[in-house]
């Protein structure tokens, strides 16, 4: 859930790498097109408001950036485009809005490309984001550039450029604007003389294994996209049954548990109505501020208390542990990401049972879900490693997966 890989794109200047910067938006679109919801209609969803290019990178600036920061290097890597996008998709209402991502392009493979679509762990500032900042946003969808893909990472709503608040661990939102990503990635390179085929692999970590899900289910309706493989990493999938009951009793990190239940309550409150007044669930009413985006990661944690039982009041704590009412209609809406899939999508499943911010339960609920859908599915147990380091043994495995199933 939490997103710890902030990994420095601007550090390959170290190393001689020239980043092609852009000061303007790439001629995609008309420049000084409004972002704003009013100015788009749902028809219009996917298309590129703006696009600016972030780094231009040859096949040596790749592999010396990937392995410095202990990403997998592809075999015969090749150099990329990395692009940052603002697009027009839908809002919680289903309402016109906009988002932004990431979309990095390869160098030398140009036509039919299949599309890797990464979902980046848990962000609460807007700055964080791939489109904006040097994170895991941005280094994965290069990693699978490199090897041939068209590499995509949606900030979801609310995050990066997007306006408003972001709606964390809603399914529908991270679905719709996952999907609305990829539309605006075949645009960019339709425009840059590339082709992309429509076959689509999924992956994610942490809130991003939750989205990665949510997206797989998206697109089995979708007739302009072939989902050919998902390989989540470490998602939360079962607030109700497993991240809840793992935090309440104590078997996650405690400032992580608290830093996660702050963060859901804030979040679920603005969709489902959770209270009226924050001082209802915090002991602080102010934390519910601390999660309106402009906040960083140091200030929200210096803001929160050491252990959830600290942050929210007896009574809350109690309709958590039994959740009834509004927090159950949350946890319903967003905890079916694995059920009723179709048979016919192979999916890999990524976790280490030694996490303290995800628990395994998480996963082996998932796998149990896909299994009576009739999913190809395994999980992999990636061992008694903390959350941070589950992505980083997993992410070598999914790129090769995702290779294989493309030459199959």
């Amino acid at each position: 859930m939490k997103n710890p890989m902030r990994v420095r794109l601007l550090a390959l200047a170290c190393a001689g790498v020239v980043l092609a910067t852009a000061t303007a938006p790439v001629a995609l679109a008309a420049t000084g097109a409004p972002a704003a919801a009013h100015a788009v209609t749902i028809d219009d969803r996917g298309s590129i408001v703006t696009a600016d290019l972030l780094a231009r990178m040859t096949a040596g600036q790749v592999t010396a950036y990937l392995g410095k920061e202990k990403f997998p290097v592809p075999a015969r890597p090749q150099g990329a485009d990395l692009y940052a996008v603002v697009y027009r998709t839908i809002g919680v209402d289903g309402a016109p809005t906009t988002a932004s991502g990431v979309v990095a392009l390869p160098a030398r493979s140009r036509k039919g490309l299949w599309t890797v679509s990464y979902a980046h762990g848990t962000l609460a500032t807007k700055a964080d984001a791939g489109s904006v900042a040097d994170q895991d946003g941005r280094t994965v969808p290069l990693m699978f550039a490199a090897a041939g893909f068209a590499g995509v990472a949606p900030d979801y709503l609310g995050l990066g450029k997007g306006p408003g608040f972001h709606p964390y661990m809603d399914a529908a939102t991270e679905a719709s604007a996952s999907t609305d990503l990829l539309r605006a990635a075949g645009e960019l390179a339709g425009r840059q003389g590339r082709t992309l085929s429509g076959d689509v692999l999924v992956t994610g970590f942490s809130q991003g294994g939750h989205a990665a899900m949510a997206l797989g289910k998206e697109l089995r309706g979708d007739p302009a996209y072939r989902l050919r493989g998902v390989a989540p990493i470490s998602g939360p999938y079962h607030v109700r049954r497993a991240e809840l009951p793992a935090l309440l009793g104590g078997r996650l990190e405690p400032h992580s548990a608290t830093f996660y239940l702050a963060y859901w309550t804030v979040s679920m409150n603005r969709l489902h109505h959770l209270y009226d007044s924050p001082s209802e669930v915090f002991r602080d009413p102010g934390v519910e501020k601390l999660f309106d985006g402009s906040h960083d990661f140091d200030e929200i944690v210096a803001g929160l208390p050491a252990t959830p039982r600290d942050l929210v009041t007896a009574a809350y704590l109690k309709r958590v542990a039994k959740p009834s009412g509004a927090v159950l209609r949350a946890t319903e809406a967003n905890d079916g990401t694995c059920a009723d899939w179709r048979a016919g999508v192979p999916v890999r499943l990524f976790a280490g049972h030694g996490d303290k911010d995800v628990a395994f339960a998480n996963s082996r609920l998932c796998l149990g879900e896909l299994r009576a859908s009739g999913v190809r599915v395994k999980l992999t147990d990636v061992g008694d490693v903390d959350h941070t380091t589950s992505a980083l043994r997993s992410l070598p495995q999914v790129l090769d997966w995702f290779g294989d199933l493309r030459r199959a």
